[in-house]
């Protein structure tokens, strides 16, 4: 029997005693890594823009497992993936792909079910059949199991057959996963990164819907860098899928998908928080679901945000087939930023412990405002380019659930809400254009061309739109799979960008907007790399080993800028000489090519103040001995080493 089958807080024991080994040798992994805090202390004003346009939104949904937690009653179904009142509105249901075919038809009647009330299905396998899987040892597991390599083509096969046998049940599967937690297998089947790139290159191909890879169990980024590092792996990779259990909030952003993936999706898709321990009704507790989701759908850019067991304890819908204060706080997202919804760029951080983000669909603009203080706050939210023709609310805290509310009134387009103490409000505005009889947008502005490119800067510019009233501005965003982030406004047919990276691709696109506020459709694209750039006149570089033990330490490097004038963006650079390699990282994205390691920024330490530093924590594996990098480059010019 497979630990999980019973509970998943009894399936993840080597995990905790993991954690707890490296918390006792003083090696911190991410889960002790506090995120970074927009240290916001005053109340201002959300401006909700429906032409700030970020990630387009797939679902939000949960695991059903008919052989280890049973399957959902005919009645939980249409809970789960209804949108009524009582009902969780959710629109994405994980299925499991069972190595033994004979077991296939238990999937077969909750996805039917999902898939009558609009939702999409994808499916994740443990293991492949035993006649595909050889053991080996890893570490001190005599029985790791591995897929055999002479049987890739055959896996392959076996994922798509799966697929196709779904699809004659009338469930065509969203997605296929080539393996769940590949990097946490000690009950099923390991794989490596190279082993993951080496069956996307060659076998994945074969499969007849999009694949997800690699469904890393904390996103841990060592294990998609060379699926994103690698074309031809990446060609084959539809969906980059991803775990978060124990993941700080430091760690949610992943720059170098936003680099890389253009064309891909984004999606978390398995997570229980805070735990499995505790009632999913425990509350304040539950909250924190919230918090949890508002930063995945802002910091890391998720557009899928999926649960574990759907009906389970500490679910979001109890074993009675009730929705938990934990469910609540997923349906507050759930039926209301449906599937194509879009997120916008939005203040997440207005005031100390309140995090809002915000999403535009059809004629719908949805505001999630979480408040987890112990007070009840004021919060304004201003609707640009748009009016309001009705404005509805709902509310949990610790007395409701999911309880409709009097909505604030829209007052020339601004609206106050009253954020109960430890709350998450959900605003659902039907929104109207504020033009007035002008609902004409501009044509699209001319293919950008890009002149004056240096290490952190780029200068754009266009042919002009053209509109029946006058163009009145341009907007240039950064284009990143289905993400867009904005990046430059002009009034003129030009603009420059500023605050890039270094010897990085980027993606650039315009709009143009009138004075209405109507806005064009997007122009085609511009691919731009920006130059090696240099020492900036003064770098120091502290590297120490905080703790280690067998085969595993981890590290602290301390980036200095000694020079006179403040670091836009920065790419550090050193050589291992023992063999040692980076295995995870915080405060920064790691990218390891033998022995050479560049690292580059995360969002909120990509910005390095003249005489400022910042700090870089990692862990990784060791042989015999782990001596120090001796020399460091930032920017390709060398650094001073303390």
């Amino acid at each position: 029997m497979t630990p999980r089958q019973e509970e998943p807080a009894a399936a993840r024991p080597a995990l905790l005693s993991r954690r707890t080994v490296l918390a006792a040798m003083g090696a911190v992994p991410i889960l002790a890594v506090a995120a970074p805090t927009s240290g916001a202390a005053a109340a201002s004003a959300v401006v909700v823009d429906p032409a700030a346009r970020r990630q387009t939104i797939r679902g939000f949904g949960g695991m059903n497992h008919p052989a280890w937690a049973g399957d959902l009653t005919a009645a939980q179904r249409d809970t789960a993936f209804g949108n009524g009142t009582g009902q969780l509105g959710f629109s994405i249901l994980r299925i499991h792909i069972d190595e033994d075919k004979a077991n296939w038809s238990a999937e077969v009647a909750t996805a039917q079910r999902a898939v009558a009330h609009g939702a999409i299905v994808f499916a994740s396998p443990w293991n492949p059949p035993a006649s595909m899987v050889e053991t080996f040892t890893r570490g001190s597991q005599t029985d790791a199991h591995r897929l055999r390599y002479d049987m890739y083509g055959a896996y392959a096969q076996h994922l798509n057959d799966f697929y196709e046998f779904m699809k004659s049940n009338g469930v065509d599967l969203y997605a296929v996963s080539i393996q769940n937690e590949p990097d946490y297998a000690s009950t099923w089947t390991w794989w490596t990164a190279t082993e993951i790139v080496t069956f996307l290159r060659n076998n994945a191909g074969a499969i007849g819907t999009r694949v997800i890879a690699p469904e890393s169990f904390q996103y841990v980024k060592s294990m998609s860098d060379p699926i994103l590092n690698d074309s031809a792996a990446l060609a084959n990779m539809d969906i980059l899928g991803a775990h978060l259990y124990g993941t700080a909030y430091g760690n949610f952003p992943y720059p170098l998908f936003q680099q890389k993936g253009q064309g891909k999706e984004l999606w978390m898709t398995e997570v229980y928080y805070p735990n499995s321990s505790d009632s999913a009704d425990l509350w304040p507790a539950a909250l924190g679901v919230g918090e949890h989701m508002h930063h995945a759908m802002v910091d890391a850019e998720f557009q899928a945000y999926v649960w574990w067991y759907i009906r389970r304890s500490y679910g979001p819908m109890r074993e009675d087939g009730q929705i938990s204060k934990r469910g609540a706080m997923m349906a507050h997202f759930s039926k209301f930023v449906r599937p194509g919804y879009v997120r916008l760029d939005a203040a997440a951080n207005p005031q100390t412990n309140v995090y809002t983000s915000a999403y535009s669909g059809d004629s719908t603009l949805v505001i999630v405002a979480v408040n987890t203080g112990t007070a009840s706050v004021s919060q304004q939210f201003t609707l640009a380019g748009s009016t309001s023709s009705s404005v509805s609310a709902w509310v949990t805290d610790a007395s409701r659930t999911l309880a409709a509310q009097t909505a604030p009134a829209v007052s020339n387009g601004t609206l106050t809400g009253t954020l109960p103490a430890q709350s998450v409000t959900t605003y659902v505005i039907t929104a109207g254009s504020s033009s007035g009889g002008d609902t004409q947008p501009p044509t699209a502005p001319g293919t950008p061309t890009a002149s004056a490119v240096t290490a952190t800067s780029v200068t754009l510019s266009w042919t002009a739109a053209t509109d029946d009233t006058g163009v009145t501005g341009y907007d240039v965003v950064r284009v990143s799979g289905s993400t867009e982030t904005a990046a430059a406004s002009s009034t003129t047919a030009g603009a420059t960008v500023t605050g890039l990276t270094a010897a990085t691709a980027y993606t650039f696109a315009v709009y143009a907007r009138d004075a209405a506020g109507n806005r064009s459709s997007r122009s085609a694209t511009v691919n731009v790399t920006t130059g090696t750039g240099s020492s900036t006149g003064g770098c120091g570089v502290g590297y120490k080993v905080v703790g280690s033990w067998g085969g595993g330490f981890q590290g602290e490097i301390t980036v200095q800028n000694t020079s006179s004038t403040a670091l836009s963006g920065w790419t550090l650079a050193f050589t291992f000489t023992a063999g040692q390699t980076v295995t995870q990282m915080w405060g920064g994205t790691p990218a390891q090519s033998g022995s050479t390691v560049t690292v580059t920024p995360a969002d909120y330490n990509r910005a390095i103040p003249a005489g400022g530093s910042v700090t870089i924590g990692f862990l990784g594996t060791q042989g015999a001995t782990n001596p120090a990098p001796s020399a460091f480059t930032l920017n390709g010019g060398t650094c001073t080493t303390a």
